[in-house]
């Protein structure tokens, strides 16, 4: 059975990720920030995706921090055996407009949304390159492609793991191991509902199919990237957005 690492998996789209990968036979390490709130959540996306028959286990980790992520990747690889697939999909927003913007608000969002990615590639591709095969998908942005007022900070991490994203496809393609991204618009979250309602309006008029999109559309491009039919697909960037960019 293979195995899929899945972070920030509490809500959202990660837990929507999750259920959608054990739909297709994954079992599934489920990566959630380590506070009692979090874990309650995670506890119900790990069942909701046990009815599916797969193996999941909850892994609370800040993967912002090297040694914690170090440490769950160890202990994932002993409780399943293989690391088949990770999904880097933790992210926080802190907005704000840059003259207003304090450098801790800055700073915690590129630590969480941009070095998490470093921290759980590094130690994910270990494993993967001795079994010499893995898959890899980063949960970028569209902010990350066209910029977002108040939103520096977000879009600087989003706009880094595209770059991360191609290297890393880059240095480990050797060791049939790919890496791709997926930049989701504006989509159904906690995250987007606390935006204004003049700018999801303003948003949602600049999308071709007028309407917001949904987790588990972000899923299914996932479920892609990971699956067996992805095998030639590496360092690519797939927008998700429902025509926002045209």
């Amino acid at each position: 059975m293979a195995t899929a690492i899945i972070t920030g998996a509490s809500q959202g789209i990660g837990a929507c990720i999750a259920r959608r990968l054990a739909k297709d036979g994954f079992d599934i390490a489920l990566n959630h920030y380590p506070s009692d709130g979090d874990k309650e959540k995670a506890l119900a996306v790990a069942e909701e995706c046990r009815a599916f028959g797969v193996r999941v286990e909850c892994y609370a980790a800040d993967v912002s921090k090297f040694d914690q992520c170090e440490t769950m990747v160890k202990q994932v690889k002993a409780d399943f055996g293989t690391i088949d697939a990770l999904v880097n999909n933790a992210g926080i927003t802190k907005d704000k407009l840059l003259a207003r913007m304090s450098e801790e608000e800055y700073d915690v969002v590129i630590a969480v949304n941009q070095k998490s990615v470093y921290n759980m590639t590094k130690h994910a591709c270990a494993v993967m390159m001795r079994q010499k095969h893995g898959r890899i998908v980063n949960v970028s942005s569209v902010a990350g492609l066209y910029g977002n007022p108040g939103q520096m900070n977000h879009s600087a991490t989003k706009a880094a793991i595209i770059g991360m994203t191609k290297t890393t496809a880059k240095e480990f393609g050797s060791r049939n191991i790919t890496c791709n991204a997926v930049a989701p618009g504006l989509i159904h979250t906690p995250m987007t509902d606390v935006l204004s309602d003049e700018l999801k309006a303003k948003m949602i008029d600049a999308v071709a199919l007028k309407r917001y999109g949904e987790p588990e559309e972000i899923a299914s491009v996932v479920s892609f990237l990971v699956s067996d039919d992805a095998s030639y697909v590496t360092g690519q960037v797939i927008e998700i957005s429902g025509g926002l960019s045209m």
